[in-house]
């Protein structure tokens, strides 16, 4: 049995614009100004646990260039190529056809490209004890993020029953992302972790799962199967890819399998939930950006400190690209980042207008 890596890395982090867009999202960007993208320090934080050849990308065909310049260490036929976005499950079913081909026992880890973890000794700890529940089962685990705070941006995960005396849990329930009053009903509830979108599973659970629930697309991809590994698989993916319902693997497979036993190979199969602290972010928009990010005595987030001033301000988030130089005075609460000649101004309560904002702009 063999561990992999799959790394998803195919979205357009519209959220995070001027900064992140379509040719150029978050993902392939040094965000939090370390010297590293986001993709990269995805892969860093694995450490040695997954040699080059486990580890596989899946992105657009637009971002092959970019992924091959920033990980040149994975081989190239493992950076896998959506024709077009159809969300996580297609995503999902696409390289565990493909990996279970090659290695019909291998086990996964599936992670976004574009999340945040301080502590990545206790993240590494926590990833080994889900492989090794997982391994050789039809068991789901997912990482349970434990809130800091109430937040309405994420989804939950309700646990339910100790899994025999270990800190894994049966999940309940998947919760949608709630509104504030039932995010502070969850925050004070234990029971209740953020869902990270962090999952382990062996590859022939992932196909038996989508098989169970998601019939189409695993014939989609048994149409695939022949080409993988072989000179036409891109052109063979790009005309049958596009066929694949646009569905998340939440909706696809986890919540179906959340509070019920099912057999799977031959197997009982369920979803658990490893409740997990080390300190996550999915840095999903500028606020969670802010939150990441060292202070000034008057809260202020400054990315590039070496080209901005900010002078009688605070509570702000304030991003310089490249070489302009920006000076601030008097605001509070605000975001202000610059990026390939466009610059954003808005309130930092207001980000959830920032596509809204974008769009102005191609009128």
């Amino acid at each position: 049995m063999s561990n992999h890596l799959v790394i998803m890395a195919g979205g357009v982090g519209s959220r995070f614009w001027p900064m992140s867009r379509p040719e150029n999202p978050k993902q392939f960007i040094d965000v939090l100004g370390v010297g590293r993208t986001l993709l990269q320090l995805t892969v860093d934080r694995f450490g040695s646990a997954f040699a080059p050849e486990h580890i596989w990308i899946v992105t657009s065909a637009a971002y092959l260039s970019k992924v091959r310049e920033q990980l040149p260490n994975v081989p190239v036929e493992n950076i896998l190529l959506e024709p077009c976005m159809r969300n996580t499950a297609p995503c999902i079913g696409y390289v565990a056809w493909k990996i279970r081909k090659k290695y019909p026992d291998a086990t996964l880890v599936v992670s976004p490209a574009d999340h945040f973890v301080v502590d990545q000794q206790e993240f590494r700890r926590c990833i080994s004890m889900g492989l090794d529940f997982v391994k050789g089962t039809s068991r789901v685990l997912t990482l349970g993020m434990k809130p800091s705070r109430p937040d309405t941006g994420y989804g939950y995960i309700q646990s339910g029953l100790q899994v025999d005396g270990s800190d894994i849990l049966q999940v309940k329930a998947f919760r949608e992302k709630p509104n504030y009053e039932t995010a502070v009903t969850y925050y004070k509830d234990a029971s209740y972790n953020w869902n990270a979108g962090i999952f382990m599973w062996d590859a022939a659970t992932a196909e038996a799962a989508l098989r169970q629930f998601e019939p189409e697309m695993a014939a989609i991809f048994d149409k695939i199967n022949d080409s993988f590994y072989s000179a036409n698989e891109q052109s063979v993916v790009n005309e049958l890819f596009p066929n694949c319902n646009k569905i998340s693997i939440d909706y696809a497979v986890m919540e179906r399998l959340a509070g019920k036993s099912i057999t799977l190979n031959g197997k009982e199969s369920g979803v658990f939930v490893l409740p997990a602290d080390f300190g996550w972010s999915d840095l999903g928009t500028w606020g969670s950006l802010y939150v990441q990010t060292p202070k000034d005595s008057a809260q202020n987030a400054i990315i590039g400190a070496n080209n901005v001033s900010v002078i009688e301000s605070s509570d702000c988030i304030v991003r310089a690209s490249g070489d302009i130089k920006m000076v601030l005075q008097g605001l509070e609460g605000y975001i202000v980042a610059d990026d390939n000649g466009t610059l954003l101004v808005c309130k930092k309560d207001q980000e959830q207008r920032i596509k809204e904002f974008s769009a102005s702009l191609d009128k």
